[in-house]
């Protein structure tokens, strides 16, 4: 690959900043957020948001609790115009919501952006120019000095037009696009005369927004570049200090919380990311990382599959199933050791809440490989753990308990596992929860009958031994009575059998509540030489029990027979 053509990145702050502090800070709470779904992230699709779907857009970006958001650029065409005229006609912009209206630094531009605003209560007029030496050669053809009266003249207009406006609330917002590749200097000089320009105070802030328009380095550098402008700007109290990261190098996440750490008090980003080639800052990754933190994120993902629903349908592009915090699979274990953990995870929060009396939501959240609770974001752990030919004893055991009730013995976990690692080595495939439970019913709970019960007396006297009356039927119909008696239904269910001449050994059983009344029993035993395992689920505990034993002698007479 010809690397030689692309340079070193060239020192981007003055002395390298050797005194930086951000590395020792940490976001203590969320940052003012702006959305630019509608303006940044709609220029960026093949089919832009038709009137209806950025309709659906702003209530959903409302919804979710943002207090600035870009509607657009209403110069760009008649569409975008109308649109925050509708806005504004139909009084749809909650009174703690403020619109932004994004220009370009061009006299006829800016009128336009103004017309579009007439009537509205409050509002940001966002000027935006590129300020970096390839755009002032290359597209613009100016000198620095050049570049710089343009941007004036265009910052005196807005001044102007707002004046023009009495009974709106106008603030400004300044973007040196292409910041991050700028001379350090001419950004800060231009910044400064800016807010010069606009008399930025401490009642009237002005936003100066610096985006990393085409992400080019490391966030540590971008994260120095913050510094220092927050450091040498001048009316710094009078400064709303925006970041808008771009994601050409993957790490716009990243630069934007180093961002926050360096100075940055606003973040300007998208839902999901999406933007002109790799897309904008993430906005809901960000918020949801504040809020893994214990954090406040001042936004509401609480139901994070209808916010994907609704950006799916009005962007008309799908989220990726890996996507952070919303994908399909991210609170998805495939893997037999990752299932094991998270298994242990869940049952040890159960653990905490019964000793502490309390709801497991109550228990602070620690559950191995899910850095959130999936139900604090609308989702279930349904899909949390999924079986294929990765899954272990774990994961098997999880799937069972969660979707069906079953809390199924180490052992018998063990077993169990072995069945499915072959049937999903043979497939290939993933099995569903439905299948896993088709296939552990057929294995160890419907086995072939050879001794059906027919009929069960608990004949308890009260002493300490369990006994039990036991009406049998074998595979030929033929009916037997066995009694037995022993300190469980278990014990006394072996001895019945045991005397009727059955040569069975009982190695442990296991029984609990399970779903629709029910109790769900498992045995370990050996039978004929044949040691299995087996399970029986009934409404009556003792029938539950006989049947577990009954449904093992099956199957050792099966794995007899077998051979």
């Amino acid at each position: 690959m010809p690397f030689e053509r692309y340079g070193r990145v060239p020192e981007r702050v003055p002395g390298g900043l050797a005194d930086r502090t951000w590395p020792q800070r940490s976001i203590e709470r969320a940052p003012l957020w702006a959305s630019v779904d509608l303006r940044d992230g709609n220029q960026a699709l093949a089919n832009p948001m038709d009137s209806a779907r950025k309709g659906r857009m702003f209530d959903l970006l409302v919804q979710l609790g943002f207090k600035e958001i870009e509607v657009g650029y209403p110069a760009a065409s008649e569409a975008e115009f109308s649109f925050v005229r509708e806005l504004i006609r139909q009084d749809r912009v909650p009174d703690d919501v403020t619109i932004v209206a994004f220009t370009p630094a061009r006299p006829e531009l800016i009128e336009r952006t103004f017309e579009a605003l007439r009537g509205a209560r409050r509002a940001v007029v966002h000027l935006c120019l590129a300020t970096a030496c390839l755009w002032r050669d290359v597209v613009f053809q100016m000198s620095a000095a050049e570049l710089k009266s343009f941007t004036m003249d265009a910052v005196h207009q807005v001044a102007r037009l707002a004046d023009a406006m009495p009974n709106a609330a106008i603030r400004y917002e300044f973007s040196p696009e292409t910041f991050n590749v700028t001379e350090p200097e001419f950004a800060l000089e231009i910044s400064n005369a800016v807010l010069t320009a606009w008399d930025a105070g401490p009642d009237r802030p002005v936003t100066l927004n610096l985006p990393t328009t085409v992400e080019t380095d490391t966030p540590n550098v971008f994260a120095d570049q913050i510094e220092w402008m927050s450091r040498n700007l001048d009316r710094r109290e009078s400064v709303i200090l925006s970041v808008h990261p771009h994601n050409d190098r993957g790490t716009a996440v990243a630069s934007a919380e180093l961002a926050l750490m360096a100075g940055a008090d606003r973040v300007e980003g998208t839902l999901f990311g999406n933007g002109e080639r790799t897309g904008n800052v993430c906005l809901t990754t960000l918020a949801m990382n504040l809020f893994s933190h214990g954090i406040d994120p001042q936004l509401d993902f609480s139901d994070i599959d209808g916010v994907r629903r609704t950006v799916e349908e009005c962007n008309q592009m799908t989220v990726p199933a890996r996507y952070p915090y919303v994908g399909d699979l991210v609170y998805t274990a495939f893997s037999g050791t990752h299932q094991d953990a998270i298994g242990k995870g869940l049952a040890a929060m159960d653990e905490q809440a019964r000793i502490q009396g309390t709801d497991t939501r109550a228990v602070p959240w620690q559950v191995p490989y899910l850095p959130i609770d999936p139900k604090d974001v609308g989702r279930t752990y349904e899909s949390v753990v999924r079986v294929n030919s990765q899954s272990g004893k774990g994961g098997v055991a999880q799937v069972l308990k969660t979707h069906y009730g079953l809390d199924l013995p180490r052992p018998l976990r063990v077993d169990f596992a072995r069945r499915v690692q072959s049937i999903t080595d043979r497939t290939g495939t993933e099995l569903s929860s439905r299948q896993l439970w088709e296939s552990f019913h057929e294995t160890y709970v419907e086995p072939r009958p050879w001794l059906l019960l027919k009929k069960l007396d608990d004949e308890s006297s009260g002493r300490r031994d369990t006994a039990l009356r036991l009406f049998l039927a074998d595979a030929d119909g033929e009916e037997t009575q066995l009694a037995g008696a022993g300190d469980d239904h278990a014990a006394a269910a072996v001895e019945a059998l045991q005397d009727g001449g059955h040569a069975v050994t009982l190695h442990s059983h296991e029984s609990h509540d399970a779903p629709e009344h029910r109790t769900a029993a498992y045995v370990h035993l050996t039978y004929d030489g044949v040691t299995v395992h087996a399970a029986a689920l009934h409404q009556d505990p003792a029938t539950a029990t006989v049947c577990a034993v009954l449904n093992g002698i099956s199957r050792a007479r099966d794995g007899v027979h077998a051979k």
